[in-house]
């Protein structure tokens, strides 16, 4: 029994290892579902929700110490993100519309991390709100940036994100 709790001690440090691994390289793309909302959501918002994203992991990944000419290269895709508030595009298509309208929010990410050798490794995070009363006060993005903040503390800390 204590053989068998050692080795899967040491195989989650190995895998914490590998994720914790130096970065060089990040790209970021939105997934094919979520680029069929374009026309509603807007492409200016996705645009900015790809920007929100890479930087939100460049900065965690810098302090980690992580960010390294040598290092890896992390290709993300968000794949899924809910605003809490309606975004400029939804409501020039529904006057009905008002920024004092809120719902909760939230975002998916899904991507690989391959290592300088060449060794891929899967990773994937969602978070998503349950509770209205939290989203009354948050911007139009505000969950999916808390999604994408905790993503990116995670992955810089180098803990596992499975792939669900």
């Amino acid at each position: 029994m204590r053989i068998f709790a050692a080795t899967l001690i040491a195989a989650t440090l190995a895998a914490s290892a590998a994720l914790a691994a130096p970065v060089s390289e990040i790209t970021v793309e939105i997934g094919p579902e979520l680029a069929k909302k374009a026309p509603e959501l807007g492409e200016r918002e996705l645009d900015d929700l790809r920007g929100d994203l890479k930087r939100t992991v460049e900065r965690e990944l810098e302090r980690a110490g992580q960010i390294s000419p040598q290092g890896g290269r992390l290709d993300l895709v968000i794949t899924d993100a809910r605003p809490n508030r309606p975004t400029m595009q939804q409501m020039a298509r529904k006057p009905g519309l008002s920024y004092q309208s809120f719902s909760i929010g939230g975002a998916a990410v899904t991507g690989t991390y391959s290592a300088p050798g060449g060794a891929g490794t899967p990773v994937a995070y969602s978070w998503y709100e349950n509770d209205i009363r939290e989203a009354w006060w948050r911007g139009t993005w505000g969950d999916a940036n808390r999604a994408f903040d905790r993503f990116a503390s995670k992955f810089a800390k180098g803990e596992t994100l499975a792939v669900k």
